[in-house]
């Protein structure tokens, strides 16, 4: 037992010694002021020297002639970049933890149908993915169960929080569905049925049992709440397609690699697409080294709108590459304002959020970083940022072994 306490003690010892999580942001008092910043605001042109004034975690305030209070905490942005937060639109982040370890995976919940499920109240706040994440400018994510027909639903997430409460920005924005052959659209098709059966059975006020999984598909029935469907190839992106216009549904294709040869069903359909990744393998033998990497540019070109994700390369540890995902797409043609837009702005506007988050406009949440550059720069160090007007500690477990092995060769 004493041997114990010995143990347990220096565990403690040793913990506080070498740093600990990271405590969550506090609400500052009073606005805060960034004044003679380059701000990017996404939406609109670059203002040089520039002023972000927010409070109470919304911009009140974006310009040259912005008028600071006098109580307002003044921050010098000279020669630093003002960006919104970057945004994931498909992960894992706070479902798990160590993909080797089952312990610290939930991700996936048994049976086939369960559209009841949301990914927010499975997360993990304390995970030490979320300081590395953020760290990079990433301050915002979608993170997605899998597994079965359907998934769940997605949670649009902050990177910052106490609780899965505080983190939480839509705790149902997706609904994550499979539809990998024509056995999937029948078995579809008939839960689809029974859902308007029981829809209407509710609105004729008749004694019907609630249902937890039949009432979380009403708002996909009102096309309220879109479906997320990951397809790559020419004839899975049809097949999804088909199936969400005879459902009367709204559509978001996840994937996208053939895109380009659907665009004119895209369009007409008004189907957005989020790529899966920029960093992957062609699909065909024939094709060239760099189609992955120019596929965004063709989107564009085409007039279909997307959003960039890293998730085929990594669904967690490393989503903190997402900006270098979009800085290979702006390199094989894409232009860096179109890049940056698909990594804050565009998936906003897909996943519906675009009213609150993805741009630095006044009446938004207050979640940016400043940066001594573009952060499709690799070289670029992200020096603060602030989560729904918290400012957030950049420290993390990397920081923490850089400075720790920094030390050793010191000694």
């Amino acid at each position: 037992m004493n041997n114990i306490r010995v143990i347990v003690c220096m565990s403690i010892l040793s913990a506080s010694a070498f740093g600990s999580d990271q405590v969550p942001g506090r609400m500052p008092d009073g606005p805060v002021a960034i004044v003679g910043v380059t701000v990017h605001p996404i939406s609109g042109p670059v203002i040089e020297n520039g002023t972000i004034l927010f409070e109470a975690g919304k911009i009140t305030a974006v310009g040259n002639e912005v008028q600071v209070p006098d109580n307002a905490q003044t921050i010098k942005g000279k020669k630093l970049h003002a960006f919104p937060g970057l945004f994931e639109p498909y992960s894992r982040l706070g479902l798990v933890e160590i993909n080797a370890v089952r312990a610290s995976n939930d991700y996936n919940e048994t049976g086939l149908l369960n559209p009841n499920v949301r990914a927010n109240v499975s997360i993990n706040p304390d995970s030490e993915l979320f300081p590395v994440t953020r760290s990079n400018g990433v301050l915002f994510t979608m993170s997605v169960p899998s597994g079965g027909r359907i998934a769940g639903q997605g949670s649009i997430l902050r990177l910052d929080g106490w609780t899965y409460e505080d983190m939480t920005v839509v705790p149902g924005a997706t609904l994550v569905a499979s539809i990998h052959d024509d056995d999937d659209v029948v078995q579809m098709r008939d839960f689809l049925e029974e859902c308007r059966r029981y829809q209407h059975a509710r609105e004729a006020n008749s004694e019907t049992r609630h249902d937890v999984r039949y009432e979380s598909m009403i708002p996909v029935l009102e096309k309220t709440l879109p479906i997320i469907v990951h397809a790559d190839r020419w004839e899975d992106i049809n097949r999804v397609v088909a199936f969400a216009r005879d459902e009367d549904l709204k559509l978001i294709v996840f994937g996208g690699y053939d895109a380009p040869d659907c665009a004119e069903l895209l369009k007409k359909h008004k189907v957005p697409v989020i790529l899966s990744s920029v960093h992957r393998k062609p699909l065909y033998r024939h094709e060239s080294y760099d189609a992955a990497y120019t596929l965004p540019k063709r989107l564009a070109d085409l007039g279909i709108p997307f959003a960039i994700s890293g998730y085929e390369r990594s669904s967690s540890y490393n989503v903190r590459n997402l900006p270098y995902h979009a800085a290979t797409a702006a390199a094989f043609g894409l232009s860096e304002e179109q890049a940056l837009r698909a990594i804050t702005l565009s998936p906003a506007e897909i996943l519906g959020v675009a009213d609150r988050i993805g741009s630095l406009e006044t009446g938004k949440e207050a979640t940016l970083f400043l940066a001594t550059g573009s952060p499709l720069e690799a070289d670029t160090q992200i020096k603060r940022a602030w989560i729904a007007g918290k400012p957030v500690d950049l420290s993390n477990k990397q920081t923490m072994l850089y400075k720790k092995y920094q030390q050793k060769y010191r000694e």
